[in-house]
């Protein structure tokens, strides 16, 4: 009787969720959170076992689904092929993944996804948004940066044409509404700039939506931007404008000239963030994204410049 009990217990112990570790969370603020998904499925596990009805148990979802699907799930990894890998920078790939029957993706413009990596046996989960048209069928698109002690640059930079990543989805609480801002400020430094190329394009895209666009794109070096030929094309749109702050660049006569005079060295601080916003056309809710210590001195700059925390969004 006694070896039947324990029995018992080891079964309903194998069926107890495994809390996740700190690498499984990518940190973005996601919701549900794979800590909250971890907190549902124990409760459920306790309800059943407490009730030894293992029915109770049905309401979890599975893991990841291993066939390619369009419809997203914040709870639940899908599987999409990877079609194209481009490598643009020397630490930065575009990567185009298939939908299904020219399907769309499903997400709104500045919605990210959780991309779910394994290395060495280690889960890790990143945040990432696509940069391709909330309108775009059969793919999207996803820029990615590595780093050299990156554990997910490691499983990106292992993909090869063909193979399947995971991700799920979608997140992100700033849903852009055309027409509701006169302009927007957009202040991005390298892949930052992911969020802001789905939300200009859909300006754009949209004839009635003239909302301005003030653009400005932090990196090291010329050769170092992104998506140049995009920009260059945004710009040409009556209510945009792009401009670019390089910090490894010292002399404007190294650049083209349709860069000249929209260029600037050094680093995006308080006198610059005061002038792009004194040059707004129309009164600016602005958009930043980049690193941690990028976005906490931009907040504080925005902050010096006049505006209030409900005028500016960090994501």
């Amino acid at each position: 009787m006694a070896e039947e009990d324990d029995n018992h217990a080891e079964a309903w112990l194998r069926l107890k969720p495994v809390e996740p570790l700190p690498s499984q969370c990518c940190g973005s603020g996601c919701s549900p959170c794979v800590f909250d998904l971890y907190h549902r499925d124990l409760e459920r596990w306790e309800r059943a076992q407490a009730r030894n009805d293992r029915s109770l148990l049905s309401g979890k979802q599975p893991p990841e689904s291993q066939g390619c699907s369009t419809k997203l799930s914040p709870e639940t990894f899908l599987a999409f092929h990877i079609s194209t890998m481009e490598k643009v920078t020397k630490d930065t790939y575009l990567v185009r993944f298939t939908l299904p029957e020219n399907s769309k993706l499903g997400l709104l413009p500045g919605q990210h996804l959780i991309l779910r990596g394994i290395v060495d046996g280690l889960e890790i989960q990143r945040a990432y948004t696509p940069i391709s048209p909330v309108t775009a069928e059969g793919y999207f698109d996803i820029l990615i940066k590595c780093y050299q002690t990156g554990l997910m640059s490691r499983y990106v930079e292992s993909w090869r044409t063909g193979d399947t990543a995971f991700w799920r989805g979608p997140f992100g609480s700033f849903l852009y509404e055309p027409k509701k801002y006169g302009e927007l400020l957009m202040l991005a430094a390298g892949t930052g700039l992911a969020p802001m190329v789905p939300i200009l394009q859909s300006i754009t895209d949209n004839e009635d939506d003239e909302t301005f666009v003030t653009l400005v794109g932090c990196f090291k070096t010329f050769e170092g931007i992104y998506l140049k030929t995009f920009f260059q094309e945004q710009a040409r749109f009556w209510n945009v404008r792009t401009f670019f702050v390089l910090s490894q660049e010292v002399s404007l006569e190294q650049l083209p000239w349709s860069y000249r005079d929209k260029t600037c060295f050094g680093r995006l601080g308080q006198e610059l963030v005061d002038e792009l916003v004194a040059c707004c056309r129309r009164k600016p809710f602005t958009l930043v994204c980049g690193s941690a210590a990028f976005t906490e001195d931009i907040a504080r700059c925005l902050l010096s410049a006049g505006l209030t925390k409900d005028s500016y969004f960090l994501f």
